[in-house]
């Protein structure tokens, strides 16, 4: 600001003027002047910075509100550093009208974020996540599902105690090809300012130690336990992930009926590898649920009397299901999904599933 003060924004009084995203005010960060007549050198010397991070060994940015900045020098920015390292991922995070979180997309934006942070019953899940797979935005748009992140946390989380959590988990991890998690989520953090989306003890403005791996004391002379947490289950989703290659792609998600409006049953497969999941999540962290998942789609039918085995591959457990609809119940004080390998042979028959009895 000192060298270069013809490259910020100025209030009437001549002060440089602060962020705002109304109703927000970030009053640590000041914004530049991208209307300035030196914006060719502002530029450069922004780029500059990119690659210098490059330099250090920096591979991803994630880019805060980047639809309050020119279309045309992220469009200038990436394609400038991309040429010189196609490595690096540049995540747009715009939180704003879809036509133009596409817009950036198709400006050269690596991944990103979406509307998934506020997407929580099963209709609402279905059907975005079939727009972003199915749709034209399959074509350019690279969705990064966050489950939470440093500005928002929906009231799902701060409801619904740590099975809202793992409920988030298995979503984003298991729906999209990329998730994020924001530092608190695998511990459970659930406070909020009242009435907002906001966290209490934010460490935007702090530096927040947390206790919950350890656990609460009541005094100086009592020993710490351990407190709920999903770190294991965390870990145990990500090798999950990196084991079968389906949850490496959003082409192969396909939705499939289920009985309840309480669970959402979908499948993953991966070009060239013939194994197709069934991941089945209550979206209900309040009480256990059941219902009937139907395994058929139609272009993988499963006859009525076929006999086969389903695996819970974080589990290890092992179901006999026989036919296109068979009873799953689901329990969030553990783990509210399953995550099932369908082992069958193909049939030398196959014919329409018929419709599965109700819960």
């Amino acid at each position: 600001m000192t060298a270069h003060p013809e490259w910020f924004r100025h209030r009437p009084d001549g002060s440089i003027k602060y962020a705002e995203n109304p109703p927000k005010k970030y009053q640590d960060i000041y914004p530049f002047d991208f209307d300035t007549d030196a914006w060719r050198e502002m530029w450069v010397e922004l780029r500059d910075i990119v690659l210098f991070w490059i330099e250090q060994g920096v591979r991803i940015f994630r880019v805060d509100n980047p639809h309050t900045k020119p279309f045309g020098f992220w469009e200038w920015m990436i394609a400038d550093v991309q040429v010189r390292d196609p490595g690096v991922i540049f995540l747009s995070e715009a939180f704003t009208r879809p036509a133009v979180m596409k817009y950036l997309a198709k400006l050269g934006f690596t991944q990103s974020y979406t509307y998934f942070t506020w997407r929580n019953t099963k209709a609402e899940i279905e059907s975005y996540l079939t727009e972003l797979t199915t749709s034209e935005m399959k074509e350019y748009y690279r969705p990064n599902l966050f489950a939470n992140t440093p500005d928002i946390m929906h009231a799902f989380l701060q409801r619904g105690g740590l099975a809202a959590f793992k409920i988030r988990l298995f979503l984003a991890a298991t729906l999209g090809a990329s998730y994020g998690i924001y530092s608190g989520f695998e511990l459970g953090e659930n406070r909020a300012l009242p009435g907002t989306e906001e966290y209490l003890d934010s460490e935007k403005y702090q530096f927040q130690r947390s206790g919950n791996l350890v656990g609460h004391v009541a005094g100086p002379e009592a020993n710490p336990v351990p407190s709920p947490n999903i770190v294991e289950l965390i870990a145990a989703v990500n090798t999950m992930r990196r084991h079968y290659p389906a949850f490496a792609f959003n082409e192969g998600l396909r939705f499939h009926l289920t009985s309840s409006e309480h669970m959402v049953a979908y499948s993953k497969t991966a070009p060239g590898d013939p194994r197709r999941l069934l991941v089945v999540v209550s979206v209900d962290p309040t009480m256990p649920r059941d219902g009937w998942v139907c395994a058929s789609i139609l272009d993988d039918v499963i006859e009525e009397s076929a006999l086969y085995t389903v695996r819970d591959v974080l589990t290890g457990r092992a179901y006999s299901w026989k036919g296109a609809w068979n009873y799953v119940r689901l329990d969030p004080a553990t783990i509210p999904a399953h995550v099932l390998l369908i082992e069958r042979e193909a049939g030398s028959s196959v014919q329409p599933p018929r419709e599965g009895p109700k819960a």
